[in-house]
């Protein structure tokens, strides 16, 4: 996903701290349901809003990112709530939860557990037990990208397994791993050290950045998994794709090839 779009107002003193209610929240580049959802929030996370207009705020997000909610997707934070720290209890890697109401619910990968709900199916993490499950390292993210994110279909704007677009993936996997990265693809190209353009010198966990663009601006980017291999959300894969990247007989790979621009190291 790609956008040069700066969301909201120049001005981002904080209103007030909310927190996402829903499994999954659309955040959208302008204050109505039918524009473009550029984004998603999940559940138990918080944001901060910066702006109101009738029943649509501007929010940021943790990782900085900027677009326009409906209050339905939000809750209000207590003030005393919103100054403590914010290290999750419990982080779902896909579940089925019931609540003391009864309400049953969903939840994607990376969202997080309100007290009162108990697991029903699926799988959680501690927070305080995050970083020894999921450890900043190549390996360990790359298997996390395929495991999870494997048969995801693409959606621009997605962030989840349940459909994604392509820096969503990244930013979802490497969160996961500890490592905050920005939302858009153009944004992670600008971190890291430079891997250089040889694909055959990459190595694990490297992010490949592509454009189809006359002017050369990133809008695609995968996960390298070494050995000339890429694993990413593509639109024209429908979604979730492991490209050999030296296939000289797959069209889809030769035009990857002529797209591909540099590599970055962030970890």
């Amino acid at each position: 996903m790609a956008t040069e779009t700066r969301l909201g107002p120049t001005e981002t003193a904080v209103l007030y701290c909310a927190t996402v209610r829903t499994p999954v929240a659309p955040m959208h580049g302008e204050p109505g349901i039918g524009s473009q959802m550029i984004s998603q929030q999940l559940a138990g996370h918080h944001v901060d809003v910066i702006d109101e207009e009738g029943d649509w705020v501007c929010v940021t997000g943790p990782d900085g990112y900027t677009g326009w909610m409906h209050l339905g997707f939000l809750a209000r934070a207590p003030e005393a709530s919103a100054r403590q720290s914010r290290q999750p209890s419990r982080v779902s890697l896909g579940c089925v939860t019931t609540a003391s109401g009864g309400m049953r619910r969903s939840l994607p990968l990376r969202a997080l557990l309100a007290p009162d709900e108990a697991v029903q199916t699926g799988e959680i993490v501690e927070g305080r037990r995050l970083i020894e499950r999921f450890p900043t390292e190549p390996a360990a993210i790359t298997k996390s990208a395929q495991e999870f994110f494997c048969s995801t279909s693409y959606l621009w704007g997605g962030v989840t397994p349940w459909g994604a677009d392509c820096s969503g993936l990244v930013q979802t996997v490497f969160a996961l791993h500890g490592k905050q990265l920005p939302r858009d693809a153009w944004q992670q190209a600008e971190l890291g050290d430079d891997a250089g353009r040889d694909i055959g010198e990459l190595v694990p966990a490297d992010l490949l950045f592509f454009s189809d663009r006359t002017d050369r601006r990133v809008t695609h980017v995968g996960i390298s998994l070494g050995d000339r291999r890429m694993v990413h959300l593509a639109l024209g894969r429908g979604g979730y794709s492991v490209e050999q990247l030296d296939d000289r007989k797959d069209p889809y790979v030769e035009r990857l090839r002529e797209r591909f621009l540099m590599a970055r190291r962030v970890i």
